[in-house]
């Protein structure tokens, strides 16, 4: 009876404390094609990133992250071509996938740009019961827990629009809602002739990413740009609020607030015209507090050199 309770607790604490399947960023302004493929081509270059996220230090089989994307506009600008690697690891649940991006760039006028994207991918989902720590050293697994691996096509779909001063982009991941694992087992309790059959199953369910940012120029070396991303998976929702400085057309300097959560800053260098490197900490308050503390690092090169324009935060 104990290991019934044990799986059952162990699933439904997974279900509780990571309903948000998709990975959180920090960093994602700098980074948007993680969260929305019509941001594919955005950049008007080759643009590689690669972002690793350590979330909740302090907290023994935390998320930690890897996130690869590269994308260029082609065909004079007018289409966005991009791929996303991305690992994903939560103490013995680990997520991989592959995704291919595509977006049409519909030019509005002299400033303005729409971009209608979609993404479609394989996931892959694993988890290993060998992993997990047991109080009672009596306690074991189920064998065939062991082997508990497979994938499903993922499907992912946005809009992003962007100006010299102003972005803005709506995304809705995991558009086909698979099934990533579905397993029927049975179990005698202890003192129990006979079997009882369970089934689980671990679906993804579809996030909705809505970001918003508008830059201010004080001065021709100095930008103050606000934004704004709401996240929102089923019946619950969260707001992200930025404010960065963007120095010297240099330094991006910023904080945030994570609703529910705490808060965090952040920072990005441009090394040269091409290469920046960026950062990011965030801690929980009050309760979540004893989450410990999150660090992300971005690497970012473009393959060509942008044009500065007036007001242009390098980001969109």
């Amino acid at each position: 009876m104990k290991k019934i309770l044990l799986l059952s607790f162990l699933y439904l604490s997974v279900a509780r404390l990571f309903a948000q399947q998709d990975p959180q960023y920090s960093l994602y302004q700098f980074n948007q094609m993680a969260i929305n493929p019509a941001y594919a081509g955005a950049r008007e270059c080759l643009a590689v990133i690669m972002d690793l996220r350590k979330q909740w230090v302090s907290f023994p089989g935390a998320p930690t992250t890897i996130d690869l994307t590269v994308h260029s506009p082609v065909l004079n600008n007018k289409v966005g071509l991009g791929l996303n690697i991305l690992s994903d690891q939560i103490g013995a649940k680990s997520v991989t996938g592959v995704y291919g991006n595509f977006a049409y760039i519909a030019k509005l006028n002299s400033r303005a740009r729409l971009s209608f994207g979609l993404r479609a991918g394989y996931l892959n989902y694993n988890f290993n019961f060998s992993k997990v720590n047991y109080k009672d050293d009596n306690e074991t697994t189920i064998t065939d827990y062991n082997k508990s691996n497979s994938g499903n096509i993922d499907l992912d779909a946005g809009l992003f629009l962007k100006t010299n001063s102003f972005f803005t982009g709506l995304s809705v991941t995991h558009l086909n809602s698979a099934t990533m694992y579905h397993a029927n087992y049975t179990l005698t309790p202890t003192g129990s002739a006979s079997p009882i059959g369970y089934t689980n199953t671990y679906k993804l369910n579809s996030h909705l990413f809505f970001v918003i940012g508008k830059s201010f120029a004080v001065n021709e070396n100095f930008l103050i740009t606000p934004s704004l991303m709401l996240k929102s998976i089923s019946v619950r929702q969260t707001v992200d609020l930025n404010l960065n400085f963007f120095i010297k057309k240099r330094v991006w300097l910023g904080v945030y607030a994570r609703q529910g959560y705490g808060l965090g800053f952040l920072a990005q260098f441009y090394a040269t015209d091409k290469l920046r490197i960026g950062y990011s900490y965030d801690t929980g308050l009050g309760t979540k507090k004893a989450l410990g503390s999150s660090h992300e690092i971005m690497l970012g090169f473009d393959f060509k050199k942008i044009q500065n324009k007036t007001v242009t935060p390098r980001f969109l």
